[in-house]
C-alpha cells in the first residue's frame, strides 16, 4: 500500500473508532475510552481536524475524579465484551463509571503541541479551560503516587503503568497474594492469540490488586499505604517530568504565574528524584519496588524516555546511545519494549518485547531534543517500516515486523499521521 493510501487508511481508522467525541483503541478488544490512548489519538486528529483533537482531550477530562485523578478507563457504556468492567472495579470517584487508577500523564504535552500547532486561533482559550484540570491531575500524582516525596512516581497496578506485563513487574507481582478474586472469564484472549497476552497467573494477581483497591474504597492515600504492589516506574516518572515541562510552557503562555511557579518546583524535585532510579550496573534508569527497595535488572523501552524527560546530561545520553546501538544490532526493528539480551524477553508477548509505535515516537522526540537526529530518524524510519509491513496493529515483533494484538488500532494510526508517515516527515523538514 502506498504512503498516501496509508495516510487515508489511518484517518479512516480514527473516524471509524470515533464514538461521538471520544475514540476507542480498537473494536472488540478495547470498547471504552482509554486515557493515554485518547491523548495520542488527539495528535492524529490534529493533522486533519483540530477541533476534534481538542474534543478528545476534553471528553477524557469529563471523567476526572473529585480528587483530581484521571482514570485509565472511562466506562461510558457497559460492554460485556470487556473484562474487568465497571462492576468489578466498584468505583464512585467521578461522574463517569471508571477504573480505580490512572495511566501515564501524557495530556499536558499534547495540549502544548495543540497550542503550538494551532490554526484556529482558539487554542489558548481551550488550554485555559484545561489548565486547572491538568494542575489537579498532576497534584494528585505527586500526592498519591509519591507519598514519600522521593521525586519519582509509583504505580499501584501494572495497568497503571500502561505497560501491563513488563518484566520489571514480575518480582513485585509474585509477592502479591492471590485473594478476593471471584471466578472470571477473560475476554482479551477471545480477541487475541493468548501467546501474545499476559499469563493467567499474572491476571489473577492483577485482579487481586484491583480487589485490594476496592477494599480500600479507592481512597488514594489508603491505596498508597496498603496496596500490595507499589513500584516506582521510570516510564510514568519520565512522562510526568516531560509533561510538567510542557505544562509550564502552557501556563507561561496563559500568564498563569502562580501555576508556573508551582510547576517549576515539581520539575526541580523530579529531576533530582529520577537519579534514584539509575542502575549503575546497567547504566540506565530502571524500576524500583518501593515495598522491597529493590531495583530491577533489565532495560525497558521506558529507560530511553529519560531523554524525552529532558535528562540529556552526557553520562545518560552516551549510555543510552550505547544501549540503542547494541539493541539495534540484535533486532531488525527498534525499539523492543524489553532488552533482547534479557532472560525475560519475548518478542510477541505484549510488553515483554514487542515494539509500540507511540513509545517509539516519544523516544525519537527525546533523541531529537538531545541533538541526536540520526537515532531519532532511525526510530521514525523503523516505525514507518513496521506499519508498512504489519499494518496498523497494536504492536509489532521487533524481529519480523509482524503486527500483533488488536488491529485497526487508533494510536498506531495517530502516530502514523502525526510523525511516522513520510508525508508528515516531509512537512516537518
Amino acid at each position: 500500500m502506498s504512503d498516501m493510501n496509508l495516510d487515508k487508511t489511518a484517518q479512516s481508522i480514527l473516524v471509524e473508532n470515533d464514538q461521538g467525541g471520544y475514540t476507542i483503541p480498537t473494536k472488540g478488544l478495547y470498547p471504552y475510552q482509554w486515557n493515554w490512548d485518547s491523548v495520542f489519538v488527539a495528535l492524529g486528529f490534529a493533522t486533519f481536524d483540530q477541533d476534534r483533537a481538542w474534543r478528545e482531550i476534553e471528553m477524557l477530562f469529563e471523567g476526572q475524579w473529585r480528587d483530581g485523578m484521571v482514570p485509565h478507563i472511562l466506562f461510558r457504556k457497559d460492554d460485556p465484551s470487556y473484562f474487568p468492567g465497571p462492576k468489578v472495579w466498584g468505583t464512585d470517584g467521578g461522574p463517569i463509571p471508571s477504573s480505580g487508577h490512572s495511566q501515564p500523564p501524557v495530556a499536558a504535552t499534547v495540549v502544548r503541541d495543540l497550542v503550538e500547532g494551532d490554526r484556529s486561533g482558539k487554542a489558548l482559550e481551550r488550554a485555559r479551560a484545561l489548565l486547572p484540570k491538568l494542575m489537579a491531575w498532576h497534584r494528585w500524582y505527586l500526592a498519591y503516587r509519591d507519598p514519600q516525596d522521593l521525586g519519582v512516581l509509583a504505580v499501584m497496578h501494572p495497568w497503571e503503568s500502561g505497560r501491563d506485563n513488563l518484566p520489571d513487574w514480575d518480582e513485585a507481582l509474585r509477592a502479591v497474594e492471590i485473594r478476593d478474586v471471584e471466578p472470571y472469564v477473560r475476554k482479551d484472549t477471545s480477541h487475541v492469540d493468548p501467546s501474545m497476552r499476559p499469563h493467567k497467573d499474572d491476571y489473577d494477581r492483577y485482579l487481586s490488586i484491583v480487589a485490594a483497591g476496592r477494599k480500600a474504597g479507592w481512597d488514594p492515600e489508603k491505596v498508597a499505604a496498603t496496596c500490595p504492589f507499589f513500584v516506582a516506574d521510570p516510564g510514568v516518572t519520565f512522562i510526568f517530568l516531560r509533561a510538567n515541562r510542557d505544562l509550564l510552557k502552557v501556563a507561561e503562555a496563559l500568564g498563569a504565574d502562580a501555576e508556573a511557579k508551582e510547576i517549576r518546583g515539581w520539575i526541580q524535585k523530579m529531576e533530582k528524584g529520577a537519579t534514584t532510579l539509575w542502575n549503575e550496573d546497567l547504566k540506565a534508569h530502571v524500576a524500583r519496588d518501593l515495598r522491597s527497595g529493590k531495583l530491577t535488572d533489565g532495560i525497558s523501552s521506558a529507560s530511553f524516555l529519560a531523554l524525552y524527560a529532558g535528562l540529556t546530561d552526557e553520562p545518560v545520553l552516551s549510555s543510552l546511545q550505547g544501549h540503542f546501538d547494541r539493541i539495534a544490532s540484535k533486532v531488525r526493528y527498534l525499539m523492543p519494549s524489553y532488552d533482547p539480551d534479557h532472560r525475560s524477553y519475548e518478542p510477541l508477548r505484549y510488553w515483554r518485547g514487542p515494539v509500540w509505535a507511540m513509545i517509539n515516537y516519544m523516544i525519537a522526540r527525546g533523541f531529537a531534543d538531545a541533538g541526536d537526529a540520526s537515532r531519532a530518524e532511525r526510530m521514525r524510519a523503523d516505525t514507518e517500516a513496521l506499519i508498512e509491513t504489519g499494518g496498523f496493529a497494536e504492536y509489532f515483533s521487533p524481529e519480523s515486523g509482524t503486527g500483533a494484538g488488536g488491529g485497526a488500532f487508533s494510536w498506531t494510526a495517530a502516530i502514523w499521521l502525526t510523525w511516522a508517515s513520510p508525508s508528515r516527515a516531509d512537512q516537518a523538514a
